[in-house]
């Protein structure tokens, strides 16, 4: 049997675990590790990754920017920063045709820019938006959708857990990649409100107008922006202006949100715990699913299929922004029936080499490759943010949320198709930031 085919099978029978119901991480690691050891004919090199991988990884520097990000996030969801961010929004936004919805959008891409967690953001924001949306009048399928919608815009601001994982995977810079994320973030957000204005002037009864304030309401609603704000301008800003780095962010992020919640007294003993906990259980997840991927990833380097591949596709007589189209659909396919994370994992070892020796910028791939994911996640039938959303109310049912997200998928398609064949959109900040690469 061929290398070739050895790394085909192995993949094969990794999926049909995960669908089969096995964990990510450990399908990963088995089939890496049996697949390492078939290929090199040596058992004991093979176990050696058993040895070495798992501390390696959990022992990294580098890695210890993902388990802060999520403790910042787990404490500014305590501190309660989301109630005041919707507040305000909601304040200078739900007077319009279909305003609340507009607020929902925009929350969900503040309270991103803090969490960096697309499911966390649809929770947590569908508890707030959602029974304000049904109290004036908004159709469930379509506020609910909204929500889903919205939470896709935490993958693309930052600090994005999808660009920390891509970046340490394709050995990219982790803070060029959140600044290519910005513009892309700030334009997907933008469609997802002109795809909610236009569906809701079609449709006024799905969103009718909502309560009008007096501008010293307003007003004085934004100081509930000002947490948020501040917090997101003393992290992402210290790490774009070289202050500090992204994982002295991460950590500074963490103690201000512990500090804001004690300052709120919104912190006790007990839910200090809580949030620890869970914290944990998140960074644990993605670091046996990184764990899992490293071994995976050294399977497939020696039977040499990314090589091979690549040298195939690059020799093949076709422009190559087609390639990248092919991938486009792929990656739509594959996000449509495995976790979001997951497949960026295992795809990034197979086409970052491929996207690389057709002279495509890694950083632009990145921020592709989140496009297309997060489209994934609200696009049926196994979008996971429609499943977070529906489980927020007994009320809500999937058939109706399924029609309500087909204009937030048009508009995330454009968006994607945009920042294809107009890469300036991904590159133009981190080469402000930060210069030009290799230049």
């Amino acid at each position: 049997m061929s290398l070739t085919t050895l790394a085909v099978i192995g993949i094969v029978v990794m999926v049909a675990l995960v669908f089969l119901g096995m964990d990510l991480g450990t399908a990963m690691f088995l089939i890496g590790l049996v697949g390492y050891a078939l290929a090199a004919e040596d058992f004991a090199r093979a176990f050696q990754l058993f040895r070495t991988v798992p501390f390696t990884t959990a022992a990294s520097y580098t890695f210890s920017v993902i388990p802060l990000f999520v403790l910042m996030g787990e404490f500014a969801l305590q501190s309660g920063m989301s109630k005041g961010l919707y507040d305000a929004c909601e304040r200078w936004l739900g007077r319009f045709p279909g305003g609340l919805s507009f607020a929902s959008i925009v929350s969900c891409g503040f309270f991103g820019a803090i969490c960096g967690s697309s499911s966390a953001t649809v929770a947590t924001m569908g508890r707030l938006a959602l029974p304000e949306m049904r109290a004036r009048g908004y159709d469930d399928g379509f506020s609910a959708a909204t929500v889903a919608a919205g939470g896709t815009l935490s993958w693309l601001i930052p600090p994005s857990t999808g660009f920390i994982l891509y970046g340490i995977t394709a050995s990219v810079s982790v803070g060029r990649l959140f600044a290519a994320g910005v513009v892309p973030g700030i334009l997907l957000m933008t469609a997802f409100m002109t795809a909610c204005a236009i569906v809701c002037k079609r449709n006024p009864k799905l969103a009718p107008r909502g309560k009008s304030y007096t501008l010293r309401e307003k007003c004085i609603a934004l100081f509930g922006l000002i947490p948020i704000v501040a917090m997101f301008t003393v992290v992402i800003g210290g790490m774009f202006s070289g202050i500090f780095a992204a994982t002295e962010a991460a950590a500074i992020g963490a103690i201000i949100a512990v500090l804001y919640a004690l300052i709120r007294r919104k912190l006790t003993w007990r839910s200090f715990l809580d949030r620890l906990f869970s914290a944990l259980k998140s960074s644990l997840m993605v670091f046996q699913i990184m764990m899992g991927a490293y071994v995976f990833g050294y399977f497939l380097t020696i039977t040499n299929l990314p090589q091979n591949l690549a040298a195939f596709i690059a020799g093949l007589a076709v422009n190559r922004y087609v390639i990248i189209l092919f991938m486009f659909l792929l990656y739509i396919v594959i996000g449509m029936f495995m976790d979001t994370l997951s497949a960026v994992l295992i795809t990034i070892p197979i086409f970052n080499p491929i996207v690389l020796s057709l002279g495509f910028d890694p950083i632009w791939f990145g921020v592709i490759i989140v496009l297309v994911m997060v489209l994934g996640t609200i696009t049926p039938p196994i979008g996971i943010n429609l499943f977070i959303a529906a489980g927020l109310d007994k009320n809500l049912s999937l058939p109706g949320i399924y029609g309500n997200i087909v204009p937030y998928c048009i508009a995330l398609v454009i968006v994607t198709i945009a920042a294809i064949f107009i890469p300036a959109l991904s590159t133009w900040l981190p080469n402000l930031v930060y210069g030009v690469a290799g230049g």
